[in-house]
């Protein structure tokens, strides 16, 4: 019998499903192709795949016991690993896809950019035609960044803003491991002595339970005035009461969030009119990137073979931590 490999994806092209056949022919495998809107037609398929190459968690419910690996095609993987019972095997390996580093990198490098260069103060005037005289600004160039999170995301953050001068990266992770590109890492243990100098915050963290609130009203407290806060990992890492309020009295210099809760934020909800911050709907790291989705591709398969050859394939995530 056939190993048959099940891909629900939307964003495939044809070059990319070609590259896929090739991988699966070579690792032993038969592909079934589906979208996300053809699920009634790909669970025939789904109940006896042994591996699934999907971008949406649910998915997992219409598969079997014969499932071996799920390869995720996110860089998170709080949606696979909130409910077990997604998994009809629980030895079901689960790996998600670290390749998006350059699209959110470059998301962060722009708006530490406008926060650095106070675009956030020049957009409505300009949109009045009203001419300005720059305030201070501040540059990454000899500047001090704090990145909460040292995985590959954070890594390559810190890379970028290596490469554009910053004088001192600091990372902190849950164990202080050292890592490369750092010039320090600090177990999150020491998070509190670490925000009241840090004037600029960056936030790459996985959702797991340790993360949530992990930026709390005490801890946006002890940031300096002068402080920036960037969030490109989940929206509930963040207590956002408390950010809106010390934006808005001016308790630090302002923020961007890509991620927030709820997600799509309400036409209502305060976030839109809080003062200095950049709110972006969750577009750092989607597909929009035709890098992002050949990388995606190209990782899966130099995977599959791997996983064909009883290697272990890269990103494999421990499901009772959350990474």
């Amino acid at each position: 019998m056939s190993r048959i490999l099940c891909v629900v994806q939307d964003f495939l092209s044809d070059e990319h499903r070609e590259k896929i056949r090739q991988a699966a022919d070579r690792a032993g495998f038969t592909p079934y192709f589906f979208t996300s809107d053809q699920r009634d037609a790909a669970k025939e398929y789904l109940k006896d795949c042994e591996v699934l190459y999907a971008n949406q968690a649910d998915v997992l419910r219409d598969t079997s016991a014969s499932l071996r690996w799920c390869a995720a095609a996110s860089a998170g993987a709080d949606a696979y690993c909130a409910d077990p019972s997604l998994f009809p095997n629980p030895d079901c390996m689960l790996t998600v896809s670290n390749v998006y580093g350059a699209t959110i990198s470059e998301y962060v490098v722009m708006v530490t950019l406008e926060l650095l260069r106070k675009m956030t103060y020049f957009r409505e005037p300009l949109r009045r035609h009203e001419w300005l005289v720059s305030p201070p600004i501040r540059s990454i160039k000899d500047g001090d960044f704090t990145i909460l999170g040292t995985g590959n995301l954070g890594r390559t953050i810190a890379a970028r803003l290596r490469s554009m001068e910053a004088r001192r990266i600091l990372g902190v992770s849950h164990s202080g491991r050292k890592v490369d590109l750092f010039d320090e890492v600090l177990p999150v243990s020491q998070l509190d002595t670490v925000l009241p100098r840090t004037t600029f915050l960056i936030m790459a963290l996985p959702g797991t339970p340790e993360t949530v609130n992990i930026l709390n009203r005490e801890r946006i407290a002890l940031l300096p005035p002068e402080a920036y806060v960037v969030n490109v990992g989940r929206g509930n890492a963040v207590d956002q009461d408390a950010l809106m309020d010390a934006l808005n009295r001016d308790a630090i210099a302002g923020a961007a969030l890509d991620v927030a809760v709820p997600e799509p934020v309400p036409a209502d909800h305060p976030l839109w009119e809080t003062k200095n911050l950049i709110l972006t709907p969750h577009i750092s790291g989607n597909m929009a990137l035709g890098y992002t989705r050949d990388e995606n591709v190209r990782l899966f398969c130099k995977n599959l073979l791997r996983y064909a050859n009883g290697d272990t394939p890269s990103g494999v995530v421990d499901r009772a931590r959350g990474y």
